[in-house]
């Protein structure tokens, strides 16, 4: 009878242990909801913010949207800047939606991307005027130039036709009246000092500053030899053309409000003042 009341005793502790225990773990832990609630909060905070990649090149295209990092903060947008090392990466990426927009370029040489590409970019607003100019080594004046003279200008189309236009509006050569979307050396009918155009890639006119006697060229790459259209220019564009530097995006996005915010921040008065403070010869304001 002992040992029955002592079973009996030994079962009635395990079932109270068993349970205290099952009660204990349906409780709910009084610091779990918080870490929740903290982990919600910081995804949804993360989540009111859109990031926008935008491909760029050198200053002071990328310096523009370095500026209006703050602003589009402000607004829930996350601006990341994607720089790229040649002047095709940035169409490539954007017609292959890797990026959101691009900005280096003028419209005419993005149309010459869309034709070659059968690709939907879209200007979305003209930013500033790249002056383009002719750059000489060894001469001060394009009158000092020798008969057969070697003048490099950028080999892609849509810079052939610039370059061939910049020319012939200061008299240099004569060209036929435009039939196509492009000048090509085809259409030059007087070359009266027979100059020869040597057609370079776009990255390398710098480097024939050395070995032609002039070269035709934006002042993003005359600023790295310490040259301005201003002050070192032989002949310059001005600003009576189609040639600013765009924001450009795809016709699947350019509506969208996080392109046209950035399109907005870009053409403020903060933008205008840091260009004109900063490169008051090299990029005038087109807005």
């Amino acid at each position: 009878m002992k040992n029955s009341l002592k079973k009996f005793g030994s079962v009635l502790v395990l079932l109270t242990l068993l349970l205290t225990a099952c009660s204990q773990s349906n409780e709910p832990q009084s610091n779990q909801p918080q870490n929740n609630n903290n982990a919600n909060s910081n995804h949804e905070e993360h989540s009111e913010h859109t990031v926008l990649k935008v491909a760029s090149l050198i200053p002071p295209m990328t310096e523009i949207l370095e500026l209006v990092k703050p602003e589009l903060e402000e607004q829930g947008i996350m601006l990341e800047v994607v720089v790229l090392s040649d002047n095709v990466q940035p169409n490539s990426a954007l017609a292959a939606k890797e990026v959101d927009a691009n900005f280096f370029q003028h419209v005419p040489y993005m149309e010459q991307f869309n034709e070659n590409n059968n690709s939907e970019l879209v200007p979305v607003k003209p930013i500033y005027f790249a002056n383009y100019g002719v750059y000489a080594k060894n001469y001060s004046s394009m009158d000092e130039l020798p008969e057969g003279a070697v003048i490099a200008i950028a080999n892609d189309v849509s810079n052939v036709d610039r370059s061939l236009a910049l020319l012939s509006q200061h008299g240099v050569i004569t060209l036929k009246e435009k039939t196509g979307s492009y000048y090509t050396q085809a259409d030059i009918i007087d070359n009266p000092k027979n100059y020869k155009l040597e057609e370079i890639d776009l990255l390398m006119l710098a480097r024939m500053y050395d070995d032609a006697d002039a070269v035709v060229m934006t002042p993003a790459y005359a600023k790295p030899l310490g040259l301005t259209p201003k002050h070192d220019a032989l002949l310059t564009e001005g600003v009576e053309n189609d040639f600013a530097i765009t924001l450009v995006a795809r016709q699947d996005n350019v509506d969208s409000e996080p392109i046209q915010k950035l399109a907005e921040a870009m053409t403020s008065d903060a933008v205008r003042q840091f260009l004109e403070d900063n490169y008051d010869e090299t990029a005038i304001p087109a807005f």
